[in-house]
């Protein structure tokens, strides 16, 4: 039996105190209501998104639970979308931390010219890609002019490898769910289950330094949305 490699977790969290993660708050796109239509957004690029005002509202709110769950950070992260330099700028009024850092390696999956389109969009418009998704399932599947999820891995992993000490980074629904994967929580099996990344709208993850690596102690955790 051929088993999945997992790098040590030295290689991929060996300056890490601890790592806390944001995903942004609700987006245009989050916001788009289920019609059973090809398209759920258009007119706009992925990076372009906005928050909503609730959005806005969330991130307020994860600012304030932030604060209470790190004295300072030693770093900031945030991918370049839109919708996370809002989040972050609206999150960091409330927390002692320097200013965030834009990283393109903590980017949402770039899905090609799948962008925008719902599952029944892809069958009508792209029946062959339809029909590569549910043959290779989410995790493998690699759209024209898009990402795998092993893609986005790869870049997560290089960025992994550079942070140090108290880190806090805003990003994206699939990073969160692969940063857990990198260290060894998820199988393979399990995400291509996923339709989705299945991480909730503002929610924090974090990880805390132990002895043999980080140790997830908050998973999608939006009690502070209450």
């Amino acid at each position: 039996m051929i088993e999945r490699t997992i790098y040590p977790v030295e290689t991929v969290g060996a300056g890490l105190e601890s790592l806390t993660m944001v995903r942004h708050g609700q987006s245009v796109a989050n916001a788009a209501p289920f019609t059973g239509a090809d398209e759920f957004l258009t007119g706009t690029s992925d990076a372009d998104v906005p928050l909503t005002e609730l959005g806005r509202q969330q991130a307020a709110a994860a600012g304030r639970r932030l604060a209470t769950v790190e004295p300072r950070f030693d770093l900031v992260l945030c991918s370049p979308y839109v919708r996370t330099r809002e989040t972050a700028r609206i999150a960091l009024e409330f927390v002692t931390a320097p200013a965030a850092r834009f990283d393109e390696r903590l980017r949402d999956r770039e899905t090609g010219i799948l962008f925008g389109l719902t599952r029944a969009g892809i069958a009508h418009r792209y029946p062959e890609q339809h029909r590569e998704l549910e043959r290779l399932g989410g995790f493998y599947h690699r759209p024209p002019g898009g990402e795998s999820w092993p893609d986005v891995a790869l870049r997560l992993r290089a960025v992994l490898r550079d942070m140090r000490g108290h880190v806090l980074v805003f990003t994206h629904d699939i990073v969160i769910v692969l940063t857990r994967y990198l260290f060894g929580e998820l199988e393979i099996a399990e995400l291509s289950a996923q339709t989705t990344a299945q991480v909730r709208n503002a929610s924090l993850t974090r990880w805390e330094r132990r002895e043999g690596g980080p140790l997830l102690t908050v998973y999608n955790d939006t009690a502070h949305l209450d």
